[in-house]
């Protein structure tokens, strides 16, 4: 597939709470909290930081390209708030709130009935340039994907010395 389909990149989209509550819930702090090093995100981190999108990002820049197109220039990202909106949550009600909003923006997603022609509707990215409609949804679907994979290789990465030779078939803990 490489063309975007919203049906298909909606059941994504729709997973990832699900995913990450399978992964993520009731685990110890030391998978939850656990990082790559320094300026690195823990899986606790992701969820706030995806949280943080559904806020700011996906449906909020659907919705000026929708009612603006190219006039008004989509507000710059924070890729790091999540460390301070979110400093104190427990990763339960990260996850709840995550799974809220979540839904929230599938619904709305859901609602707009998008033909192909909005999908092709420009806005503007701060620093992307001109960007489809289409091009923001695909990619809400593989930001998806990428932050669940980001939480699989950081916490395989706790057992980089465990696993001991091992490490030579295991490309998670060398990719990367």
């Amino acid at each position: 597939m490489t063309e975007f389909s919203l049906d298909a990149g909606i059941e994504v989209l729709t997973r990832t709470p699900t995913t990450l509550r399978a992964m993520l819930r009731g685990l110890p702090s030391q998978w939850i909290g656990a990082n790559e090093g320094p300026d690195t995100w823990s899986p606790q981190d992701v969820v706030g930081h995806l949280i943080h999108g559904e806020e700011t990002d996906w449906i909020p820049r659907a919705r000026i390209i929708l009612t603006k197109g190219e006039s008004q220039a989509f507000e710059p990202f924070d890729r790091f708030a999540q460390g301070r909106r979110f400093a104190g949550w427990s990763l339960e009600r990260l996850l709840d709130r995550f799974a809220e909003l979540r839904a929230q923006g599938i619904e709305t997603l859901r609602g707009w009935h998008l033909t192909r022609e909005q999908l092709a509707l420009r806005g503007s990215h701060p620093e992307l340039g001109r960007v489809t409609l289409s091009q923001l949804l695909a990619s809400w679907v593989v930001h998806d994907l990428g932050h669940i994979g980001q939480i699989a290789r950081v916490m395989a990465k706790q057992y980089t010395i465990a696993v001991g030779p091992w490490k030579a078939y295991l490309p998670v803990l060398t990719r990367y």
